[in-house]
C-alpha cells in the first residue's frame, strides 16, 4: 500500500523536475538572445593624393588612306608588278592592262590629227586666195563665205581630232595601273589574263597608307559634356587633352602615343554617341587597317580622396560608406567620379580629410556597429 508520506514524497520530486526545466528554459533563451558586439574591421584615414585613372573605349582602325584601286579602261591583265603587302610609293607601277588595242587606237588618232591638219592647211589657202581674188572683184561673195566656212570646218575637225588623240592617249596611259598615294597593297584577288573593266565590283587592290593610322571610337554624350566642362569648348578639349594610349588586341598596349585630332558635334540619334577620331603614328607598321583595340583616355585628378571600392556599399543609386566615430560606425552618402579602374573610387563629396572609415568589408558594417 502507497501510504500519504510516499504520495507527498512523489508530487514534491515532479515538483523539483518542473522547477529545474523552467530555469533550463530560461538559460536557454538568455543564451539564445542576441548580443551586440564589437567587431574587427580594417580602417584607413582618408587624404588627398593626386590620381589618374583611364577610360577604354572600343575602337577600329584604319588607314589615312584607304584607296580602292580601279581601272580606268577593259582589258586583260598583262603583268602584276606587286605582290600582297608591299609597300609602294605613289606613281609606282602596280598592274599592266593589255596595251595593243589602245597602242592601235592612238596611232588612229595621231593619223586622223594629221589628216585634220593637212585639211586645215588646204582650207586656209583657198581661203586666202579666194580673199585675195574677191578684192579683185574676181569672185563672188557666195564663193569668199564658203571658202571660210571651209576653213572653219577643218580648224574644228582638227580640233576634234586632237581631242581623240588625247583620248586616246589617256587610255593607253590607264593600261599602267599605278599607286595614287604610298602606302602597302591589300589583297590581289585578280591574277594575270583575268578580264578587268572599271565596272567590276570587286577592285583590283586597296593601297592603304598606314604612316599614320586613324583610330575611331564613339563617346556618350554626357562624356562629351563632362570635356566641355572641363576645358571649355569641344576645341579646347581637342587642342589640350593629353595624349592616349591605345590597347592592341591580343592585350599589349602599342607603344606610341596618340592624340585626339576631331571630335564629332553631331550625336548620332539611334546611338546617342559622338564619334571621335585619333591619330597615332605607325613608323613600325604594327598596326593595320581594319584592326580593332581599345583606346585609353587618361583622366588626371589633382588633390583627391581616392578610397577602396571595398569600403563602399551601393544602395540602387547611392554609395554609402561608414566613417568610424567615437569607435562605432556611422554611415554617410559619398559622391563618386563617373570614371574608375575596378579598385578605388575618386571621391568627389562627402568625405574629408583626416575621417576614419571602415576600408574593407562595409557590407558587414551596421549602422552603430561597435569597430575595434
Amino acid at each position: 500500500m502507497i501510504t500519504g508520506k510516499m504520495k507527498k514524497g512523489k508530487r514534491l520530486a515532479q515538483w523539483a523536475v518542473i522547477a529545474c526545466c523552467a530555469v533550463s528554459l530560461t538559460a536557454c533563451r538568455q543564451t539564445d538572445k542576441p548580443q551586440q558586439q564589437a567587431g574587427k574591421y580594417e580602417t584607413m584615414k582618408v587624404a588627398k593624393t593626386d590620381k589618374e585613372l583611364s577610360t577604354a573605349y572600343s575602337a577600329t582602325i584604319r588607314g589615312r588612306q584607304d584607296i580602292d584601286i580601279y581601272p580606268q579602261v577593259s582589258g586583260t591583265i598583262q603583268k602584276l608588278c606587286v605582290e600582297e603587302g608591299d609597300k609602294v610609293s605613289r606613281g609606282q607601277t602596280l598592274f599592266i592592262i593589255d596595251q595593243v588595242p589602245y597602242k592601235a587606237a592612238l596611232r588612229t588618232a595621231e593619223a586622223a590629227v594629221e589628216s585634220a591638219d593637212a585639211a586645215l592647211a588646204t582650207a586656209k589657202l583657198t581661203y586666202d586666195s579666194n580673199k585675195e581674188l574677191h578684192a579683185q572683184k574676181v569672185v563672188s561673195d557666195y564663193t569668199l563665205n564658203t571658202s571660210r566656212n571651209n576653213y572653219n570646218t577643218a580648224k574644228a575637225a582638227l580640233a576634234q581630232a586632237k581631242a581623240q588623240e588625247v583620248n586616246a592617249r589617256n587610255n593607253l596611259s590607264y593600261t599602267v595601273v599605278k599607286s595614287p598615294a604610298d602606302g602597302v597593297v591589300g589583297t590581289l584577288p585578280y591574277r594575270v589574263g583575268t578580264l578587268v573593266s572599271p565596272s567590276m565590283p570587286q577592285p583590283l587592290t586597296t593601297v592603304s597608307d598606314n604612316s599614320v593610322m586613324y583610330v575611331y571610337f564613339s563617346m556618350t554624350e554626357n562624356q562629351v559634356l563632362q570635356l566641355v566642362r572641363q576645358y571649355g569648348t569641344l576645341d579646347k578639349a581637342v587642342a589640350q587633352m593629353p595624349g592616349i594610349r591605345l590597347k592592341l588586341n591580343d592585350g599589349t598596349t602599342y607603344e606610341e602615343t596618340g592624340r585626339i585630332k576631331t571630335i564629332s558635334g553631331v550625336i548620332d540619334r539611334q546611338t546617342g554617341a559622338v564619334s571621335v577620331r585619333a591619330e597615332f603614328p605607325n613608323a613600325s607598321r604594327l598596326l593595320h587597317s581594319g584592326a580593332t583595340g581599345s583606346v585609353l583616355i587618361p583622366s588626371t585628378y589633382k588633390d583627391c580622396i581616392v578610397i577602396p571600392q571595398e569600403a563602399t556599399v551601393k544602395q540602387q543609386d547611392k554609395t554609402i560608406v561608414y566613417k568610424v566615430v567615437g569607435g562605432k560606425a556611422v554611415s554617410a552618402l559619398i559622391d563618386v567620379a563617373g570614371v574608375n579602374d575596378g579598385r578605388t573610387y575618386i571621391v568627389t563629396d562627402g568625405l574629408k580629410s583626416g575621417e576614419e572609415i571602415v576600408a574593407k568589408g562595409a557590407g558587414l558594417v551596421r549602422e552603430g556597429t561597435q569597430v575595434k
